[in-house]
């Protein structure tokens, strides 16, 4: 959303604020441009309804557009709507998404055999680790709880370190936080043993799409899987709502998404800039760059990423 300033009593609606264009290796930034863009990401209503999206004006000041989730068989219409401007196609993935319509006990039998033993294995074994306790938080009261209890364990996560993701500790993020609550729309979920929280969860509800938004566990318990057993059940709390339409898995690929999910679209993201010597610059040193390391992961393996990523 673009800021809105006042100038002699007139509204002026600002370009928006410089967005990071990474240069990235898996979890590893590699270097980092600033570009003002108009943002157009396509929630999970949006993709599902197959709709191409209508790109807003670009503003005096604004570079281009960073278009995310976008369903593939739109890429060649919104690239013609943009003609003029510099495309780059940063990544290609399926958007995952679980139908919480169907109920517990029939996405369960729907899973693989190997991802069904494999859940009740790592529950078996969590137990064993000692006390285990999962509390849920919905409440404005809960989630004021919550928020100090998973940045225990977001502080210590690879989303804090490597990507800038796990759950933001700003006052203001908190305040977004109690007012969804407030509105019946938060979810959140904190794994436990011997009452030190290890693993948290938490997701935003909007129009019965419950969005996957934030989400770690404490390295030290990486062995024994405690964020596979907080999914778990948190899918089992969802379900058991009866009113929630999807559980949105959100943008990026990983083998928990495809494993839980009952459905995908197959989507990419795209970066459009307007024509000029340093975007034309930027757009194929980005291209260089994303193709480059697309052969060395096809050429050396996923162990080579890997190693680089660390």
């Amino acid at each position: 959303m673009k800021a809105v300033a006042i100038q002699s009593g007139v509204p002026l609606i600002a370009p928006s604020p410089p967005w990071p264009v990474h240069f990235q290796v898996g979890a590893r930034t590699i270097l980092t441009v600033r570009r003002r863009l108009s943002r157009v990401p396509l929630g999970l209503d949006a993709v599902l309804a197959d709709a191409a999206p209508v790109l807003p004006p670009l503003l005096p000041g604004e570079h281009g557009y960073l278009v995310t989730s976008l369903p593939v068989q739109h890429v060649a219409a919104l690239t013609s709507a943009g003609a003029g401007l510099l495309v780059c196609e940063r990544q290609r993935y399926t958007r995952f998404h679980t139908d919480l319509s169907i109920g517990f006990d029939a996405w369960f039998a729907a899973l693989s055999g190997n991802t069904r033993s494999g859940l009740k294995r790592k529950e078996k074994k969590l137990a064993s680790a000692g006390r285990v306790r999962i509390e849920r938080y919905r409440s404005p009261a809960e989630v004021a709880a919550f928020h100090p209890l998973a940045r225990q364990v977001a502080a210590r996560t690879y989303q804090e370190r490597l990507l800038d993701a796990a759950l933001p500790a700003d006052d203001g993020y908190q305040a977004e936080m109690l007012a969804l609550a407030a509105a019946g729309r938060a979810r959140g979920w904190i794994l436990s043993i011997d009452d030190r929280p290890v693993a948290y969860l938490w997701c935003p509800v909007s129009d019965g799409i419950v969005r996957y938004e934030h989400v770690g566990h404490d390295p030290a318990w990486n062995d024994w899987s405690p964020g596979s057993v907080l999914h778990l059940t948190a899918m089992r709390d969802l379900f058991a709502e009866g009113t929630l339409a999807q559980f949105d898995f959100t943008e990026g690929e990983g083998q928990h998404k495809r494993q839980l999910a009952t459905g995908g679209v197959a989507c990419a993201d795209l970066l459009l800039l307007r024509p000029g010597l340093s975007n034309r610059a930027l757009i194929g040193a980005l291209s260089a760059f994303d193709g480059g390391v697309a052969f060395a992961k096809r050429a050396l393996g996923s162990d080579w990423a890997r190693r680089l990523r660390r």
